[in-house]
């Protein structure tokens, strides 16, 4: 047995006041009951031919990307958790130490992406396939490239400053650790928007005309202030249909795909419009920066309290990153939680805004054919991977709140 870490008093508390802030901070600004739902049932609003799509091509798709997931996660874990982690270290020969972790943590990061390119690429040909996916495979790589290089980025800063504290400080690194790590977290919420989203679309401002006007005049009825309405390139990538809130504060715009903006019927647009809006009305954006400083700060006082001062050994570099990624793919499905439980409160304030139950009905609907969106996916999937609710509990959420006002949503399957 490991010899416990001395003077642990102190990150034990801070770590159990940590977990329960983190904790009333998730049951207070999550909302768990927003309106009784009728029991979902796709078959009232997707015909056969639909669902059978839908059904087709995720019994392709799920193989591929499931088999990638688990890679993504066994891999790190694997040359973190034997010899193979120091051993690589130790053959990059890369010296100083401060040079060798990043270059260990983007190696690692390397390495499991290379092992997933094969199951990648066959779920990407699926998605091509059935034409979700339009990108070339030029654009595919770039995008994996980029997502290893901000992914390897973000990890190694985070190595390296602990490792420079607990070689300065063994005993005492995890309180400046945690601070700079949360410190990290927010000044990532903030750029995310001016520095990284940029990398994949290139983003033009809406041209004045009626349907701008009536997205600033919508938010400016939701009390929201938005900086500026921009159109994503999309199309180079997907024909998914998608729109989102980014930012907060000075950096706050509203972002529409412009596949979204190419078939969709205006009153259409307007309800994904509001459904954004009710994010950025619900501060969710700030509300989940704060439970990820207070979850980042409590996974460093964990970490010191599981290696203490052997996190000053640089060699140990495949070990953090296996504990990474064991800490994300626990959190996963509370954080999917979460995240369903916010998705069905911006629908629900989408409904309140627009007061147009019969087309958010339509809109889930048309969305879903659109993104070939899982209709009933497996428990076990939902609880992992789910960050909305499905199609058929958005719609539900439709017709109830229709019902709750007087009105009633037809079946679309029958029309």
């Amino acid at each position: 047995m490991p010899k416990r870490p001395a003077g642990v008093w102190a990150p034990r508390v801070t770590a159990s006041l940590l977990a329960l802030a983190l904790v009333f901070t998730i049951a207070v600004t999550t909302p768990w009951h927003l309106i009784d739902l009728p029991e979902p049932d796709a078959a009232l609003d997707f015909t056969s031919a639909q669902i059978a799509r839908q059904d087709a091509f995720r019994h392709e798709i799920l193989k591929w990307s499931t088999t990638s997931w688990i890679l993504s996660v066994v891999v790190p874990l694997v040359i973190g958790f034997s010899p193979l982690g120091r051993r690589l270290y130790d053959a990059l020969r890369v010296r100083p130490w401060f040079l060798a972790v990043p270059v260990t943590v983007a190696g690692i990061a390397l390495i499991t992406n290379l092992v997933t390119v094969p199951t990648d690429v066959l779920a990407e040909r699926v998605s091509l396939k059935y034409g979700l996916s339009v990108q070339n495979w030029r654009l595919w790589v770039w995008d994996r490239g980029v997502n290893w290089l901000l992914t390897s980025l973000g990890v190694a800063v985070v190595a390296v400053v602990l490792i420079a504290l607990a070689k300065r400080r063994q005993r005492g690194w995890w309180l400046p650790g945690a601070i700079i790590a949360a410190l990290l977290v927010l000044g990532v919420s903030f750029a995310y928007p001016v520095l990284v989203e940029p990398r994949f679309n290139h983003f033009t401002s809406m041209p004045a005309g009626a349907l701008r006007n009536d997205f600033l005049k919508l938010a400016d009825q939701d009390g929201v202030p938005v900086k500026d309405v921009l159109v994503a390139d999309a199309s180079k990538r997907t024909t998914a249909l998608n729109a989102y809130v980014s930012g907060f504060g000075s950096t706050r715009r509203l972002v529409v795909y412009d596949t979204l903006l190419k078939d969709t019927p205006p009153a259409q647009i307007r309800l994904v419009v509001a459904h954004e809006l009710g994010h950025a009305a619900e501060d969710d954006v700030l509300h989940g920066t704060l439970i990820g400083v207070l979850g980042t700060a409590f996974g460093i006082t964990l970490l010191y309290l599981l290696l203490g001062a052997r996190m000053a050994d640089p060699r140990r570099t495949g070990l953090f990153v296996a504990l990474v990624v064991v800490a994300t793919t626990l959190a996963s499905p509370v954080q999917n939680l979460v995240s369903r439980k916010i998705e069905a409160r911006a629908d629900y304030h989408s409904l309140r805004l627009t007061n147009d139950p019969e087309d958010f009905v339509a809109m889930q609907r048309d969305l879903a054919v659109r993104n070939i969106s899982g209709l009933d996916p497996s428990r076990w999937r939902y609880w992992i991977f789910a960050t909305h609710p499905t199609p058929p509990e958005r719609i539900a959420m439709g017709r109830a709140w229709a019902a709750q006002n007087g009105s009633t949503v037809p079946p679309l399957a029958k029309r």
